[in-house]
């Protein structure tokens, strides 16, 4: 049996980051549009399906390029800007919590506090799986 190796696993972690970022721009523009509504924050001065339907774009972009690219340090900077979407939207799951929204399945305060754990691991999946930290230092280094 053979065990795939650091680069592999690199590799299968950007595709499946890809996917997951895929997958949830099109449910932006589709079936959970209106589920995606709740996390935008009441404080944003844009009308809620523009940011629902901008975020989803975004998010279709950015999983197309972790899917596609592959050679440095393009690899890292679409990691690195993929790492930067997370934190960006962060405010909008912290805003589901404090105004009590319920989207998801997340109906209970407890349930929306524990979703904030996983932002996180999306920005270190971003960053870890594209070798984003390296390639943001190449580009400096460039310049």
């Amino acid at each position: 049996m053979r065990v795939l190796s650091r680069s592999g696993l690199r590799t299968l972690g950007q595709v499946a980051l890809g996917g997951v970022l895929l997958t949830a721009g099109s449910a932006h523009l589709t079936a959970l549009r209106q589920e995606f509504r709740a996390q935008v924050p009441s404080w944003v001065p844009v009308d809620p399906d523009l940011v629902v339907v901008g975020s989803g774009v975004v998010e279709l972009g950015l999983g197309t390029a972790l899917a596609t690219v592959w050679r440095q340090p393009a690899r890292g900077l679409v990691g690195a800007a993929a790492a930067a979407f997370f934190v960006a939207i962060f405010p909008g799951n912290i805003a589901q919590l404090v105004e009590r929204r319920d989207a998801f399945g997340l109906d209970s305060d407890v349930k929306r506090a524990v979703r904030l754990v996983f932002q996180p691991l999306l920005v270190a999946w971003a960053l870890t799986t594209t070798g984003a930290a390296t390639a943001v230092r190449q580009v400096r280094a460039s310049h």
